[in-house]
């Protein structure tokens, strides 16, 4: 793993698998079940089943990090998928600002640093990779 584009592909699964287990965690973190008891059956649903299928995605995506760097990091697909990861953190970057305002609460700030460092993170090997080949 001598070339800095595999490893900031590491990283980047590192980073994913973070974020799947912050996931798995949201029953515990924001009392869920008292939280979430004032929805109908049909939105508390929904909510859960959300949560659930990101939190695949992000171990999806983990898992094509530590198995599959060399092809994110050699293929046109594989560049592909590595910017569609940093247009999802990008707009979760925005989407924390318009849904939570632009608070100085040390945990959103926090999130928002971490959304926006998942972004520029998952373009790194992109741009590596271009001017290698350059």
């Amino acid at each position: 793993m001598t070339n800095p584009a595999h490893k900031i592909i590491w990283a980047i699964g590192v980073f994913h698998v973070a974020f799947g287990l912050f996931h798995l965690g949201f029953w515990r973190i924001f009392q869920w079940e008292k939280n979430l008891a004032c929805l109908d059956l049909i939105n508390r649903s929904i909510m859960q089943i959300l949560n659930l299928r990101l939190t695949f995605v992000f171990f999806l995506i983990a898992y094509a990090c530590f198995a599959h760097a060399a092809e994110l990091m050699a293929t046109r697909l594989g560049n592909t998928l590595l910017v569609g990861f940093s247009l999802f953190w990008f707009c979760r970057t925005l989407e924390q600002l318009v849904f939570f305002g632009f608070a100085a609460k040390p945990i959103s700030v926090g999130l928002t640093g971490a959304f926006l460092t998942g972004g520029i993170l998952c373009l790194i090997p992109v741009v590596l990779c271009r001017t290698r080949r350059a």
